[in-house]
């Protein structure tokens, strides 16, 4: 197969202002019969490229062994010479997942292609021309009426020998071509993301997982529609379901956590006020009221989580002293107020009888009370 972008574009009108926009025409040429597949694109970029050589593989419903290429900078990073070019990675990819190897064209050298050539200068003759006095609003209403011209261009019969492109390339061409994989290549986006502290990597303000032993590790990030995949040193560490919708969302695999995290996956609302109601009526009534502050009561789940810290870190009687504190200023006490208190050791029963004495001097100034005159 020989694939270029045709020189002359075709025209969408802009339905709103009125504007003339060109639409670039990709084509794709079998050599020896020369069937064609043609298909307009907004712009020439490396997504209408790959897009482009997608639907063709599906309209010749087969791989040929090589694909000669225009040396274009979504085919080719840079012409080092005939013997020393690099393909674009995603070219290189795409040409991997359907087998069949990439042959870029040298610049300026029309005989390295010259099927696709020729047939640009047809297909502009046969189908821009002809759609050069229609109207399209829409690249799908454009590439719908090159369809059908695409269809009469290929089934007309030849001037000079039997047969036309379609009846030549199904009785000689096709059954010579490897046959489609399983599913179509999917385009991929690469980037390079840190692995947070919290053992996750953010791609479009989406969050996603990795084995916790990668944190403050740079990762690479393959997205393509459907799936994000995270390679380290070239090797592929995981793979997640790609997210959509609202922003800072999840994606957490249980084996990528820390074991001391994975302890409290259980965790749910009953749970919590279970444990609650054994530290006392106090810490019962402050995790209900954490658990039912939201509308969503998972999202609750890790103020309950720190209060469970909390009792570990001060002990279980301090932090139910700290809850009853917090209950008197509100019926609704947080976990940040909750440990405010805790961090300020106004929950320390221990404290009590001092913080009285403190009091009561406060209340009578200088007055040295009777302990004093027993001495």
């Amino acid at each position: 197969m020989e694939v270029d972008w045709a020189g002359d574009p075709a025209q969408i009108v802009d339905p709103d202002t009125g504007e003339i926009i060109d639409a670039s025409l990709f084509v794709g040429v079998m050599t020896y019969s020369q069937y064609a597949y043609v298909e307009a694109f907004i712009n020439e970029k490396q997504q209408a490229w790959i897009t482009a050589h997608v639907h063709m593989y599906e309209y010749f419903g087969g791989v040929a062994r090589i694909l000669v290429s225009d040396n274009c900078k979504t085919a080719v990073l840079h012409n080092g010479g005939w013997y020393n070019q690099q393909v674009n990675t995603t070219y290189y990819e795409m040409a991997e997942h359907y087998g069949t190897a990439i042959i870029p064209a040298r610049v300026r050298k029309p005989k390295d292609k010259p099927t696709v050539e020729g047939s640009v200068g047809n297909i502009s003759t046969w189908i821009t021309a002809a759609l050069r006095n229609e109207q399209f609003f829409s690249l799908y209403e454009l590439n719908k009426a090159i369809r059908k011209k695409l269809t009469e261009f290929n089934a007309k019969l030849f001037q000079k020998k039997e047969g036309s492109r379609i009846s030549l390339f199904l009785e000689e061409e096709k059954p010579l071509l490897a046959p489609l994989p399983a599913a179509p290549f999917e385009l991929a986006d690469w980037k390079q993301a840190t692995v947070q502290f919290n053992y996750h990597i953010s791609v479009d303000r989406m969050l996603y997982s990795v084995p916790n032993e990668y944190i403050k590790r740079k990762v690479d990030v393959k997205a393509t529609e459907k799936t994000i995949e995270v390679f380290f040193n070239h090797n592929r560490i995981c793979s997640h379901v790609r997210l959509y919708g609202r922003p800072g969302q999840y994606s957490t695999i249980i084996e990528h956590m820390p074991e001391n995290h994975q302890q409290y996956l259980e965790w749910n609302g009953d749970r919590f006020r279970k444990w609650a109601e054994r530290i006392g009526v106090n810490t019962y009534q402050a995790v209900n009221a954490i658990l039912t502050s939201k509308r969503v009561e998972q999202q609750t789940y890790s103020s309950c989580m720190g209060l469970v810290k909390l009792a570990e870190k001060y002990s279980a009687q301090r932090l139910e002293s700290a809850c009853e504190k917090a209950l008197i200023y509100t019926a609704f006490p947080s976990y940040k107020s909750i440990k405010n208190i805790l961090t300020a050791g106004k929950a320390d029963p221990s404290m009590d009888h001092c913080t009285a004495d403190a009091s009561t001097a406060k209340k009578y100034g200088i007055t040295r009370g009777a302990s004093y005159y027993r001495r």
